[in-house]
């Protein structure tokens, strides 16, 4: 009997959702794969305004923070996600339904990600306006890193000092 690799081991029906390489997200391998498929698809043919807003969030030029392009979250493809600080920035044109935006929006936050929308016309004409508000975003969205250095510890009242023995201070 032939081994199955992971991925065929994915498609058949029986698996159970979330094998396979990757998060997953509870969807099928199938459905996964057609995201990740039409995902690439966009990343090859960007609009504009999501060109010139790429060139400003790659190479983690905002705060430090790495961005992906068209990433899938769930059912969904995000124009830019940072998974570090758990948000999301969508570009919106002309033809965004509300409703259906904050439905979706809604769904992402429920994986633990904030949504931060733009338009296409202020990445086009505000763009300093926009990555401020990314910064602000990310700022509100980073948490303190759970081992912080210990450089500085001590120091709220006097200097150096602090640190020296306690014999050089007279304590035995």
């Amino acid at each position: 009997m032939k081994q199955l690799t992971l991925n065929d081991y994915a498609k058949q029906n029986q698996a159970p959702p979330l094998q396979g390489r990757g998060k997953g997200w509870g969807l099928s391998a199938e459905r996964l794969a057609e995201l990740h498929r039409r995902a690439a698809e966009m990343r090859r043919n960007p609009t504009e305004p999501e060109k010139r807003l790429w060139r400003y969030l790659s190479n983690s030029q905002i705060e430090g923070f790495k961005f992906r392009r068209q990433d899938v979250i769930g059912y969904y493809i995000a124009d830019f996600a940072c998974p570090s600080a758990k948000l999301i920035v969508e570009v919106d044109g002309d033809t965004h339904d509300e409703t259906k935006d904050r439905v979706r929006d809604d769904k992402l936050a429920e994986f633990g990600f904030r949504v931060v929308r733009v338009t296409n016309a202020d990445v086009m004409h505000n763009i300093e306006g926009v990555l401020t508000h990314i910064s602000e975003a990310l700022r509100a969205a980073a948490k303190p890193h759970p081992n912080p250095s210990p450089e500085g510890e001590g120091l709220k009242e006097g200097g150096p000092e602090m640190f020296a023995t306690r014999a050089s201070r007279g304590i035995d």
